[in-house]
């Protein structure tokens, strides 16, 4: 049962980060985003990855690795965005 719950839980979490990955994605802007938000969340996937395969093998491992790679893909699309901007900042900065 305790499995089940926490499927459910990380299910929950995870519903959001591919509309996040989306958002991310098409805006192509660091707005609304905090990276210390995404390295805590992230951090914390790992983490519960790592005690999943240590301590309690389990189906649920993927739920945590489906997690997992999509905050890292938000992470990366974040640096990606903010290359993006300071590249459109130095266009006007030169204009």
């Amino acid at each position: 049962m305790a499995e089940i719950l926490e499927a459910i839980m990380l299910i929950c979490f995870g519903a959001s980060w591919p509309a996040s990955v989306i958002k991310s994605y098409r805006s192509r802007s660091t707005g609304g985003k905090s990276l210390l938000f995404l390295i805590l969340i992230g951090t914390g996937y790992l983490v519960g990855l790592v005690g999943k395969i240590l301590y309690n093998p389990g189906i649920i491992i993927l739920v945590y690795c489906c997690n997992t790679l999509l905050v890292l893909t938000d992470m990366m699309l974040y640096f990606r965005n903010r290359r993006i901007e300071k590249q459109e900042a130095a266009k006007k900065a030169a204009a």
